[in-house]
């Protein structure tokens, strides 16, 4: 399948014609209009510094219902027992740093370019993009970001400098997603990290026809803290 041109116009193929990896298009900008309709559209971005921006929308699709979330002993205790403090939307920016810079085992560089850490910290800034916070004795030793709309998460990606600190995050935006009655978490890619924690394949059509449903429902902006 055709990889698409995008313009300057804000308008995306439809997600089911991506090629075999889940590519769609290429080009465009990262403006928030931009994004939040990709994402409205089960698309996000993913490309390097070396690559103009890409857009992808993989099938099948890895997601989380919230329900589903598996905890395992060893997590549950180290939320426990590990004296961890967890924030919402306390620091965005150091959040978005730290996922970028961090190395992770197996790979060079880093798909979260400048270009998209300004990008996503002015969804931040507009309610839309949220991180969670994990702190060990005031310091900051993990966290996730993503975005919200209605009531689907989309992840975005973790970090870690203390063992299970990304993990204990996660446990608690599934609980408060839960309280809020969110209804989907979009993992994106299939990993075996996410199939640990209760993450499943679904086709895109069923992703996209859940999604449809899912952002109805008005969007809980603004800070989460």
């Amino acid at each position: 399948m055709a990889v698409y041109q995008l313009t300057e116009d804000l308008i995306f193929p439809h997600p089911g014609l991506g090629n075999g990896d889940g590519l769609l298009a290429i080009g465009g900008d990262l403006s928030i209009d931009r994004l939040l309709l990709a994402y409205a559209n089960g698309i996000f971005p993913w490309y390097d510094e070396s690559s103009p921006i890409m857009w992808w929308s993989p099938n099948p699709r890895m997601i989380l219902f919230p329900n589903k979330f598996k905890i395992s002993k060893s997590l549950l205790q180290t939320v426990r027992n590990k004296g961890f403090k967890v924030s919402f939307d306390k620091n965005f920016d150091e959040v978005i740093k730290n996922c970028a810079e961090l190395p992770r085992p197996g790979q060079s560089g880093t798909w979260i370019t400048p270009e998209m850490q300004k990008a996503y910290i002015e969804l931040h800034n507009e309610g839309f993009a949220h991180s969670v916070e994990t702190w060990h004795d005031d310091r900051l030793v993990g966290g996730l970001y993503g975005i919200s709309i209605g009531r689907v998460f989309f992840g975005e990606s973790m970090f870690f400098t203390e063992r299970d600190a990304s993990k204990v995050a996660f446990y608690y935006l599934v609980e408060r997603l839960k309280t809020w009655d969110f209804e989907v978490i979009d993992a994106q890619q299939d990993t075996l990290h996410m199939r640990r924690m209760g993450a499943e394949l679904v086709k895109l059509d069923a992703f996209l026809e859940l999604l449809k449903k899912s952002i109805q429902h008005p969007t809980i902006g603004g800070k989460w803290s």
